[in-house]
């Protein structure tokens, strides 16, 4: 969805909640998660590590993982797709197979992979929607986990697991969690989005209390 749709599509889904015809999702509305069971240890020393997650449009989840301590960078990009080097209009066609994705690099002595799921599945999106992200609908807004090795495959499945028998959700969780072939930086009118437009009606409305929502629930990873 480009741009100049993002915004009006904002402000028909504010109209339409306000009638109750759709449900405009946000972070305040994810039930309280627990710590993952099976995580990976802390580093003894400085270790940089990449986890790249997909769930709705890139703004957003780049805005919410730039706050977090730990968390080095955050590029917006598109994972998961056949096309090699893809634009911005090619993957909102849904024609290439890709999702708006956010490669994070991280501290592994400052903070786990499984810390960072946490917050994926608390704040960051909604891991019960298929294929769409709030007003955000098509294959390129689905949720998923693209690892790079057993391990963050293990982690992941673990704590998906986890969730799923808790029930803590009303609906299943539908997060993909497939392996990482390949990470396209997203063209730099993307990167940091939503900080440099907050007040964009769609970074209002669907990112910025998302970033709310992490400083009030993780006061301690929140900088």
């Amino acid at each position: 969805m480009n741009r100049l749709l993002k915004n009006s599509t904002a402000v028909l889904a504010l109209v339409l909640a306000s009638f109750g015809i759709i449900r405009c999702t946000s972070a305040s509305a994810a039930p309280a998660l627990p710590d993952p069971a099976v995580d990976e240890t802390l580093a003894v020393k400085k270790d940089q590590s990449i986890l790249v997650l997909a769930g709705g449009c890139f703004w957003g989840l780049q805005a919410v993982f730039e706050h977090v301590k730990g968390v080095n960078r955050v590029t917006a990009g598109y994972s998961g797709g056949t096309v090699k080097n893809p634009g911005y209009e090619e993957v909102s066609s849904g024609s290439t197979g890709h999702a708006e994705s956010v490669e994070i690099v991280y501290d592994r002595s400052k903070i786990t992979l499984g810390q960072l799921l946490k917050v994926f599945f608390s704040v960051a999106h909604d891991p019960t929607q298929l294929n769409r992200q709030g007003p955000d609908t098509g294959t390129q807004y689905r949720s998923a986990i693209f690892f790079a090795n057993q391990d963050q495959q293990r982690i992941a499945q673990a704590y998906v697991d986890q969730l799923s028998q808790l029930k803590l959700f009303s609906r299943p969780i539908v997060t993909q969690i497939v392996p990482m072939e390949g990470f396209y930086r997203a063209e730099q009118y993307h990167q940091n989005y939503a900080a440099q437009h907050p007040d964009n009606p769609y970074i209002a409305r669907f990112d910025l209390p998302k970033v709310k929502q992490l400083q009030q629930e993780f006061p301690n990873l929140y900088h």
